[in-house]
Formats: C-alpha cells, sequence, structure tokens
C-alpha cells in the first residue's frame, strides 16, 4: 500500500497502523463490555493485537499466501493457552499457593505481553520471512530502549524492586517497620511503592527502590513480640540492686508491658549528674507503643518517689513557690483523724495513734496504678488520704468492681492483723496519697496494749459475718452469736501467733 514511500516512513506509518487499530479494537470492546455487559478478557485483546498485527502487515506491503496467515493467526491467539497456563501454575499454583507470595497484575501483565511479543517475533521471522525488516526494527528498537531507560530509570527501578519484595516478602501488609527514625505501618504495597501508616496517621508513600537500598528493620518478623529501651537517670547515693529492683518493678507493672519474656534492668553509664540505667521490655502489636512508653515512664517516676530515690536534674533549679506545700504534719494530722473514726482503732489511745502515724509510710500512687493485687501475700493496711481507688476482684477469668474507695477510707486491714493474702485488687483511678501502717509499726501499738487483742478480733469476726451474709440471713440469734464467738476466738488465736504474743 506505502510501497512508494521511502523506508523509515514506511516504518512510521506501520507502527501507527499497529497502535491504532489496537487501541480502536480495545475501545470497541469496552464499549460493548460497559453498554451490552459482554465480558471480554485476555483472549480479547490478543486478538486485539492479532488484528492489529495484520492490519500493520497489510499497510507495510508483506504479501503471503492464506495459509500463512492462518498459521500466523493460531500461533498468536495460543499464545492466550500459554498465558493461562502461565498464571495457573506458575502465579497461582506456586507462588500465591505454596510461597504464600501475591503476584501483583502489573507482572503477570508484563509476562504476558513478553509471550506474546516472542510468537509475534517468530511469525514475522518463519512465516513472513521479514528478517530484514527485523533488524531495522531492533536498531530503532535499541535506541528506543536506551531513551526510555534514561528517562524512566526510577520508574523501571521501582517496578523492579516491586517484583523483589512480592518474591523475597522482607515485610508484609500489617508489618511494623523503623523506616529512618520513624515507625509505621505497612498499608499497600503495590508494584511502584509501599505505602506506610505512622502512629500519627500520617501516610508515607515510599518508592521501592528506595526501600530495598536501606536496612529494612522489621518489627513483627518473626513474630509482632519485639524489645523496647527506655533510658532513665538516678543520683549517685541510690545502690544499683535497690534502683534495678524499683525499676523492674515499675516496668513489670506497667499496662501493655508483657509478662514474658520478663523485664531487665541494666547499668549502661556513670555521666556527670546522674548514673544511667536503661529498662528493656517486651511489647506486642507496635501500635500502642506512645501508650506503652507512656505507662512505663509514669510507674517509674511513682515507684521512683515512693522509695525516695531522686531522679537529679542536670542544672541547678531554683524553685519560687508562693504558697507552702501541704506539710507532712499535716497528711499525719489528716491520718489521725480517720483512724479514730475507724472502729478496729476505737481500742487505741490518742497517743499510740500518734505512734502508729508517726511510724507509718506516706506514698504516692499513679493514675491505673495497682496498690494491691488479689491473691499476693501482704502484711499492712492503708489510709487513702487524697484520691479515689477502685476495688475489684476475679471470678472466671475476668476484673468485677466492687467497690470505689474515696478519701478518708481503709483498705488492706485483714492481711495487716492476720496475714492472710489480699482478697481483692485495688487500683488507683486517680493520683493518690496513701498511708501504709505495716506490721511491725502495729505489733510495737499491740505489744503495749494486749487487751485490745480481743475488741480487734471481735470487730474481725463482726466484718466475717458481714461478708458471709450471716447477720442477714442467720435463722436466729442464738445461731448467730455461736458463730460469732467462734470466729472471735479464731481470730484472736490468729492476732496472738501473727504478732508472736
Amino acid at each position: 500500500m506505502f510501497n512508494a514511500l521511502p523506508e523509515a516512513e514506511r516504518d512510521a506509518i506501520t507502527a501507527i497502523v499497529f497502535i491504532g487499530t489496537f487501541f480502536i479494537a480495545l475501545t470497541i470492546g469496552r464499549f460493548l463490555k460497559r453498554r451490552a455487559g459482554v465480558r471480554l478478557g485476555l483472549l480479547f485483546r490478543l486478538v486485539c493485537l492479532t488484528l492489529a498485527f495484520y492490519a500493520a502487515i497489510t499497510a507495510y506491503g508483506i504479501h503471503a499466501p492464506w495459509r500463512n496467515h492462518i498459521g500466523a493467526a493460531v500461533i498468536l491467539l495460543s499464545t492466550a493457552l500459554v498465558i493461562a497456563l502461565v498464571n495457573r501454575y506458575v502465579w497461582d499454583l506456586y507462588f500465591e499457593k505454596k510461597r504464600q507470595t501475591p503476584i501483583p497484575h502489573f507482572l503477570r501483565e508484563v509476562i504476558g505481553g513478553i509471550i506474546f511479543l516472542v510468537a509475534l517475533l517468530f511469525v514475522l521471522s518463519s512465516g513472513y520471512h521479514a528478517e530484514a525488516q527485523l533488524k531495522g526494527v531492533r536498531a530503532g528498537s535499541v535506541v528506543v530502549a536506551i531513551i526510555l531507560g534514561f528517562a524512566g530509570q526510577n520508574f523501571f527501578a521501582g517496578i523492579i524492586a516491586g517484583i523483589s519484595i512480592q518474591l523475597n516478602r522482607p515485610y508484609k501488609v500489617g508489618d511494623w517497620l523503623q523506616v529512618g527514625e520513624r515507625f509505621a505501618e505497612v498499608m499497600e504495597i503495590n508494584w511502584r511503592s509501599t505505602r506506610l501508616r505512622t502512629n500519627d496517621a500520617i501516610y508515607l508513600d515510599i518508592p521501592n527502590n528506595e526501600m530495598v537500598s536501606h536496612a529494612i528493620v522489621n518489627l513483627h518478623y518473626p513474630t509482632e513480640v519485639h524489645a523496647m529501651r527506655i533510658r532513665v537517670g538516678v543520683e549517685y547515693k541510690n545502690p544499683p540492686n535497690r534502683v534495678k529492683d524499683a525499676l523492674f518493678r515499675a516496668a513489670s507493672t506497667a499496662d501493655g508491658v508483657l509478662a514474658e519474656p520478663k523485664v531487665k534492668i541494666f547499668l549502661v553509664d556513670f555521666s556527670d549528674f546522674a548514673v544511667i540505667y536503661e529498662i528493656k521490655y517486651y511489647m506486642g502489636n507496635h501500635s500502642r507503643i506512645n501508650e506503652i512508653n507512656d505507662a512505663v515512664r509514669t510507674n517509674v517516676w511513682y515507684e521512683l518517689k515512693r522509695q525516695r530515690i531522686t531522679i537529679p536534674f542536670p542544672i541547678r533549679t531554683l524553685h519560687v513557690e508562693r504558697r507552702a506545700a501541704r506539710t507532712v504534719q499535716e497528711d499525719q494530722e489528716e491520718a489521725r483523724s480517720i483512724l479514730r473514726d475507724e472502729a478496729l482503732f476505737e481500742c487505741l489511745s490518742d497517743a499510740q495513734i500518734e505512734n502508729l502515724v508517726k511510724d507509718a509510710r506516706l506514698n504516692h500512687f499513679g493514675r491505673d496504678e495497682r496498690v494491691i493485687q488479689e491473691g499476693a501475700e501482704g502484711d499492712s493496711m492503708f489510709v487513702l488520704l487524697r484520691g479515689a481507688a477502685q476495688v475489684s476482684v476475679s471470678k472466671n477469668g475476668s476484673s468485677i468492681p466492687v467497690a470505689t474507695l474515696s478519701a478518708g477510707d481503709c483498705f488492706g486491714e485483714m492481711s495487716l492483723l492476720t496475714g492472710e493474702r489480699r482478697t481483692a485488687t485495688v487500683r488507683a483511678e486517680s493520683d493518690c496519697y496513701i498511708m501504709e501502717i505495716s506490721k511491725p509499726v502495729m505489733a510495737e501499738v499491740i505489744r503495749d496494749s494486749p487487751d485490745c487483742l480481743e475488741r480487734l478480733s471481735e470487730l474481725l469476726a463482726k466484718r466475717k459475718l458481714e461478708n458471709e451474709g450471716v447477720l442477714k440471713e442467720a435463722a436466729s440469734q442464738a445461731q448467730n452469736e455461736s458463730k460469732k464467738r467462734e470466729y472471735t476466738a479464731s481470730f484472736l488465736q490468729r492476732l496472738r501467733t501473727f504478732f508472736e504474743l
């Protein structure tokens, strides 16, 4: 058709005819799919390419027997079977099912195009003897390939890296990665880039070639359990083992820290102003890193405060206060007033209550910290001076709230007086200021007033009966009194044994 034209122009027209025919046929197919609901797939695209091929060789002026045309059509269309077999046995069965590696649709399309291109070159060379024309095409293709290579090297590098990530699977959707100084969750892996989301819901779209060019820190491989580290400095005067014990208790009870593997504490440095300790703890899903770090640091502050361990200032600090802070004497006076109204201590004199309060300890507990744990051993009681706390018991594996404590309430007296294990968990609902009365302090008071033992045993027996519901449900007064005498005698004996009287 265009034999009279120069070779270069004829080649250009042939290429235009090929591309134009393919896109016209493809557009007709998409129109039928949208309007008539005709489902067209891979085979239709191959038909479009075959039509484009015949239009191109007709425009170029290549003539051959009809048998060659039929054979060429059969070979070109048979690539649909080859591509279907590759999709089924290579991509689906081997990679996705056996190796659990998802293959992007883009890669399937590229491989299918290569298979068709090989068949097309074979048809042109063997069926139409177009070796001379192919040499020109190959020469032109090299030039085009070089131009495209320089223009789109980052684009193709991203595609190749994406294929590498899909095959090697250094990370998958849902994993948490450390990217530079940021921690982010993998949301999507496509053929060009990896999309990440940070704890602040900020999305990062990083090209795959940049991902594979750096070390990938996967916090969820092989499992999502991983260690985190926090450092804290304390004054030189504190013995290291005492500090380590306090930091261990604080980190182990923080919400979100795993019980296994256990928390580890290391002394890592002697700096100018403090001894530096490192807390190594384990957590699960990294999405809660901010909350867990906050819980660990908060528990550390309160635990060090209770143990009188100071976190030093790195500079000289001048504190100016316009009003005087609440003194320890005021807190002790408040505790004395509470204890005088407590039935358990009615038998004590003012002087004995004074000694009790003077020798007791005043501690701070932060919100959500456990003051006592159900089932734990204990030999002390507590007076809540400020704040609020929740009492809960375990039942069938769940924690059930049973009471709320406020300023002025006492708890834990049964463990103080008998050494029984804690029967409930008390957790601070807000920052609490609590006085703790220990067994040695109480023992000194009881030794000075042995007549209080009978009064204490009667009160403990009454409380036990109330807890059991006997006072409300007793069939007769005589039965109630008998049970009370039995409990009173039992508690009297336990008090004498516990306090070695």
